[in-house]
């Protein structure tokens, strides 16, 4: 019997039809929503979701200009422009945006750089000014990103710029303070987690952001003074023009607590144009040890006087020259024979004379094991010499003073370091030492960190660097200081602003190369101190000249240096001339 379909059974079997589809997507909508509900919300996330780096503003670096802090390197911000090759469509247009807008700071073939497949980040242009990123940012390029970094200005165009040093491309601070004091500067990087449009342009709502703030670097203040390092930068200069020296190079402190006011090297170069003889980066203050010659005379003068084996009106018998062993020692200048002072001895740099004193250490005749102890207690220990300072700067370089304790440390060795030869020190080791020789006996660690200031502008100063009284008694301070002007007063009184109280040693000594003096060539130097009378002095000053063959000295060539700076800081501190 044929069975026939009424309407109604169609109808039921329509029903039963579409309620098993129905069925069937409401299964696939649970197995998708809920079984698979993390694993097609990753997929949108990763579609949506992008991290980007919150990039930490570099710390700027002030100067001081008397009393107040002065700008001397601070940030511009520039761009990075890049892509998403996953989102980039047509790529003609971006081309063409790059191309037509920010042309000379596109990376080298970038176009290829928006085919990588595997990467959703790659840099197309670097250095894009803050107008030509609007520019491309109102074109709306789907794949564009920007990110925004900032680059060194310098106010002060080349100013101090072997202090300062500088930062590379990576961002990464190099010589000099950049170096020093990098992660201090950096600051931390944050992180941004959020949700984009097509465009990948961060919203600013939903629950999906993430954002870890960046900690900006600090913001430094230098102990250099702006005016001074700029007249330093200046005698220096002139003072190179006048000798042609090759190198010159000087240090401006203030001895009653180790500050930095002026430090500086000729040849120097500009920050902002670094493809120049690397050598130039170097801050040979700090980096480059020498044989300090007879600026060292001042010490072995103030370790004599320390230890009560002379006075400036003790005698000795000067023959122009003094035997130590096997070797005879000679007077560069000669002809101040007889039964002279220790005052004559320093006021003409008479190596006999500072032989003498350490033979007067010993048993009086010889440089004794204990005579060598105690000079390498006070070069060494007391002064500091041949030692890292740890001044805050990159690069400092170590020197070597021999230990009596070395086969090397023998009489010949420390007859020889008693003048200055024999012995590797830098000029910031040197000028602070010397420091301690004239301010009443207290070492003051250098310093070229005055402080900080906050996001306000307000100042805040830097915690004071350690400092060693007694390094010579406040008696033999006085008495050395006196000596040292009275060799001043003997021959260069007259350069000198009347009524202020100014003190100096000159130095040479011979260059050293590969191990080996060189005969052609001798570093000339002078080292002293400035101030009112009566009181502790207010600046020392040290001054360098050299150059390849050349044989400089220190009375021609480095004091006129040290006058040119000295008589300038007298009116620049407004010091009061005695009646």
């Amino acid at each position: 019997m044929e069975r026939r379909f009424t309407p109604r059974s169609r109808a039921q079997a329509l029903a039963y039809i579409v309620s098993a589809i129905m069925a069937l997507f409401v299964v696939r909508l649970f197995y998708i929503q809920v079984i698979q509900h993390s694993y097609y919300q990753e997929q949108a996330d990763s579609e949506q979701i992008k991290q980007f780096v919150l990039h930490a503003k570099r710390g700027e670096l002030y100067v001081m200009d008397g009393d107040k802090p002065a700008p001397l390197v601070l940030n511009e911000t520039v761009y990075t422009v890049w892509a998403d090759p996953t989102q980039v469509g047509d790529t003609g247009p971006i081309i063409e945006a790059l191309t037509d807008i920010a042309g000379g700071n596109t990376r080298k073939d970038f176009a290829k750089y928006l085919k990588v497949e595997d990467s959703k980040y790659q840099v197309l242009a670097t250095k894009v000014t803050r107008k030509q990123a609007e520019m491309l940012k109102a074109k709306n390029l789907a794949g564009l990103g920007f990110d925004a970094v900032s680059q060194r200005v310098y106010p002060e165009g080349q100013l101090a710029s072997q202090v300062i040093g500088f930062v590379d491309a990576e961002g990464d601070g190099k010589y000099g303070f950049e170096e020093a004091n990098d992660a201090r500067l950096k600051g931390t990087n944050g992180v941004l987690k959020t949700v984009t449009d097509i465009r990948m342009v961060p919203l600013t709502v939903g629950d999906k952001n993430i954002k870890q703030p960046a900690k900006d670097g600090e913001t430094m203040v230098l102990t250099i003074d702006r005016n001074i390092q700029a007249q330093t930068e200046k005698a220096l200069a002139e003072g190179a023009e006048r000798t042609g020296a090759k190198h010159v190079s000087a240090i401006v402190m203030d001895p009653n607590n180790g500050k930095v006011l002026a430090m500086a090297n000729m040849p120097t170069y500009d920050p902002t144009n670094r493809a120049v003889d690397p050598a130039v980066f170097n801050n040979d203050t700090i980096s480059s040890p020498y044989e300090p010659g007879s600026d060292i005379k001042t010490f072995t003068v103030a370790m004599g006087i320390d230890k009560g084996v002379i006075t400036p009106e003790s005698t000795y018998n000067n023959t122009d020259y003094i035997r130590v062993e096997d070797i005879s020692i000679t007077n560069a200048s000669k002809g101040q024979t007889g039964e002279i002072s220790m005052q004559h001895a320093l006021t003409w740099s008479l190596n006999t004379g500072m032989v003498t004193i350490a033979q007067r250490l010993g048993n009086g005749t010889y440089i004794t094991r204990g005579a060598r102890d105690t000079m390498y207690d006070y070069f060494y220990n007391r002064f500091r010499l041949g030692q890292k300072t740890g001044i805050e700067l990159a690069n400092e370089q170590r020197g070597r003073i021999v230990s009596p304790t070395e086969t090397e440390g023998n009489a010949v060795r420390y007859s020889n370091m008693s003048f200055g030869q024999g012995m590797d020190a830098t000029m910031i080791q040197v000028a602070s030492g010397f420091g301690a020789l004239v301010n009443g006996g207290t070492y003051h660690t250098p310093s070229i960190i005055a402080g900080t200031l906050d996001s306000t502008g307000k100042f805040e100063p830097a915690a004071t660097k350690p400092k060693y009284p007694g390094v010579i008694k406040q008696s033999s301070s006085d008495t050395v200081r006196e000596m040292v002007h009275q060799a001043r007063v003997a021959f260069y009184a007259g350069k000198d602003k009347p009524g202020y109280y100014i003190g100096g040693k000159t130095g040479t000594s011979q260059a050293v190369r590969n191990g080996k003096y060189v005969f052609s060539e001798t570093i000339g130097t002078y080292l002293g101190f400035g101030g009112e009378v009566g009181k502790s002095p207010s600046y020392v000053i040290m001054v360098e000249v050299s150059g390849e063959d050349m044989a400089l000295n220190g009375g021609d060539h480095a004091l006129p240096i040290f006058t040119d700076i000295s008589n300038w800081m007298i009116d620049y501190l407004r010091l009061t001339p005695q009646e």
